[in-house]
């Protein structure tokens, strides 16, 4: 019997579906049982993530699990794992990534060219708050905390003209005739990990290691290194308005990412491309280069306030 921990949304419990679907199709003896843990992020929803500033609220709880040997494997959004995993756990697999897109959601139907000027929009990230100020200063960015459902409910109940959520939690709930409109990278670079399903497990236990492995996605795998390496040099976290995106190809792989201010008066971005197998190094570099380019100034002064 092998243990899945997971959170207890509907989004959380839906992806942990997916992974035993997916079990199944290569293991079809395997059983499984869900075991349902709540966070810390599950129990502050009154204040918004930045706020907060701790990189372990939606897997602390599951990790601690893990080390005590609760349950066999965690299945986690990949974008909540801080960027230094816990000593002793390893990610084992990462699921075939979904569209990485952020999207909008309007009950007014609103797209990102029909915006009013002034527009409300919701959202808890302030990777979304920088880049949406700093294509559109004009706009009024508010904190919305939750969900997926309770965003959208919240959308509605209030005066927002729209909210950005990611698309694959959308997907993955079928709620994809919602979306009003998809925001290319060029406008909304995502957080790192986006869209990949991850799942971690103990380092010592091979048996378990090796059953998951057969989940793990090469080319996901690459480009979420990249990104993750990306994010560990920067020490990037809800603080910090950072994004990044890599895509594997056959011929190599490509990586963007970029820092900005709190409210996007100011950021940088820049690209590399390298080998697959350096995946690590190119996040750390593409990481440098920004630092030096303005980034470590921007970091510097949001410590600061």
């Amino acid at each position: 019997m092998l243990r899945l921990g997971t959170r207890g949304s509907r989004l959380a419990l839906a992806q942990t579906e997916l992974v035993k679907a997916e079990l199944k199709k290569i293991y079809p003896r395997v059983e499984t049982e869900t075991v349902v843990i709540r966070t810390s992020g599950d129990k502050i929803t009154d204040t918004a993530l930045w706020a907060v500033g701790d990189k372990g609220l939606f897997t602390r709880e599951l990790d601690q699990a893990l080390t005590k040997g609760g349950i066999d494997a965690a299945v986690h959004s990949l974008k909540d794992i801080p960027a230094q995993v816990e000593d002793g756990l390893i990610i084992a697999a990462v699921l075939k990534r979904e569209d990485p897109r952020d999207v909008i959601i309007s009950h007014k139907g609103f797209t990102w060219n029909t915006l009013p000027p002034e527009a409300k929009i919701g959202t808890s990230s302030l990777r979304r708050r920088a880049q949406l100020k700093y294509k559109r200063p004009d706009l009024r960015v508010e904190d919305l905390r939750g969900n997926v459902e309770t965003r959208i409910k919240k959308m509605r109940d209030g005066d927002l003209d729209a909210i950005v959520l990611a698309y694959a939690g959308v997907r993955r709930l079928g709620m994809d005739s919602l979306i009003t409109d998809y925001l290319p990278v060029d406008i909304m670079m995502p957080a790192a990990g986006q869209g990949a399903i991850a799942l971690q497990t103990r380092a010592g236990e091979k048996e378990t290691r090796q059953l998951l492995a057969g989940l793990n996605d090469a080319p996901t795998y690459w480009a979420v290194t990249a990104e993750r390496s990306f994010l560990r040099e920067l020490q990037g976290g809800c603080r910090a308005p950072v994004g990044a995106f890599a895509r594997a190809e056959k011929d190599g792989l490509n990586i963007t990412g970029l820092i900005f201010g709190l409210e996007g008066e100011r950021g940088c971005r820049a690209a590399l491309s390298g080998e697959l197998a350096a995946a690590e190094s190119l996040g750390k570099n593409l990481a440098r280069r920004l630092l030096s380019a303005g980034g470590n100034e921007i970091l510097k002064n949001i410590k600061q306030r």
